[in-house]
C-alpha cells in the first residue's frame, strides 16, 4: 500500500508541477475510489502532499527562467492565504455527506474548465491589475480548492488564463504560488483547531516525498516544455478528471 500511496502522490505531483493544478485535483478523487479513507483523512493527506510539492516548486523555480508579476501574484496569494482559511473553517463546519458535495463540485467545475480551455480562442482575456481584485479572486481561489481539499486545480489555470492573460507557463507557476499560500493556511488552521484527522504517519511521510519528487520531474519536463505543450497536456488531464469523478460520483450515490 506504500508503494502505491508513492506513486500516487508522485504521478500527480509531476502532472500538477507541469500544469500548474498542484496534484490534489489527482490525488484525492483517486484515494476517494479506492482508498477506504475518511474524507477528512484523505483531504489532509492530499493537503499536506500538496503543500510539499507546492513549496519544493516555489524554491525550485526562483532561480527559473519564468518569473512571477509579484504585483499581482503577491495580492493572489495573499487572498489566498485568507480563502484558504475561510475555506477549511467551512470544511470543518459542514456535518453532511461531504464526500459526495466535494465530488459534484469537482466534476462541476472540472467539466466547465473543460469547456473553457477548448474554447479559450474565442473568448477575450482580460490583464487585471487592481490589487483589491486580485486579492478577491485569490481569495475565492483559496476558499474553494481548501474546501474541497485539492489544494488548487484547473478552476486556478481558468481563473488566471481568463482575468490576468497569462501565458500556459506563467500561469501554471501563479496557480503553485497561490496553492502555497492557501495551503499554508489551511495546514495551520487544521493545527490551531485541533482538527487534524487520524492517519498513518508513515503514509503521509511517503506521499510527501513522492510530491517532492513529482515536483522534481515535473519541473525537469515543464521545461523541455512549449506553452502549446503545457495547454495541451493540461487538456488532456482534465479529460481524464471528469471521467474519474463523474465514477467517484456515481459510487456514492449506489
Amino acid at each position: 500500500m506504500f508503494i502505491f500511496y508513492f506513486l500516487i502522490a508522485f504521478i500527480a505531483s509531476t502532472i500538477g508541477a507541469i500544469s500548474g493544478i498542484g496534484g490534489g485535483i489527482i490525488i484525492k478523487p483517486v484515494m476517494d475510489a479506492i482508498s477506504g479513507l475518511s474524507a477528512s483523512t484523505i483531504s489532509f493527506m492530499s493537503g499536506c502532499t500538496v503543500l510539499s510539492m507546492a513549496l519544493f516548486s516555489f524554491i525550485r523555480g526562483l532561480k527559473g527562467e519564468v518569473k512571477l508579476n509579484y504585483a499581482v501574484s503577491i495580492w493572489l496569494a495573499v487572498g489566498a492565504a485568507n480563502g484558504g482559511y475561510i475555506g477549511k473553517s467551512l470544511f470543518s463546519a459542514y456535518t453532511g455527506n461531504i464526500a459526495l458535495v466535494q465530488s459534484v463540485m469537482l466534476l462541476i467545475i472540472n467539466f466547465l474548465v473543460f469547456i473553457y480551455i477548448t474554447n479559450q480562442g474565442k473568448i477575450k482575456t482580460l490583464t487585471l491589475m487592481n490589487p483589491f481584485l486580485c486579492f478577491v479572486i485569490g481569495l475565492l481561489l483559496g476558499m474553494v480548492s481548501c474546501f474541497l481539499g485539492i489544494g488548487g486545480g484547473p478552476i486556478n489555470i481558468a481563473v488566471l488564463y481568463y482575468f490576468f492573460s497569462m501565458s500556459p507557463k506563467v500561469t501554471a507557476k501563479n496557480s503553485l504560488f497561490i496553492i502555497l499560500f492557501s495551503q499554508v493556511t489551511s495546514f495551520v488552521t487544521t493545527l490551531r483547531t485541533n482538527t487534524v484527522p487520524s492517519f498513518d504517519t508513515l503514509s503521509l511521510y511517503v506521499m510527501c516525498t513522492g510530491g517532492v519528487i513529482g515536483a522534481i520531474a515535473g519541473l525537469i519536463a515543464s521545461k523541455k516544455m512549449s506553452n502549446n505543450n503545457v495547454e495541451t497536456f493540461f487538456t488532456l488531464v482534465l479529460g481524464g478528471l471528469i471521467m474519474l469523478n463523474t465514477y467517484n460520483v456515481l459510487q456514492i450515490m449506489m
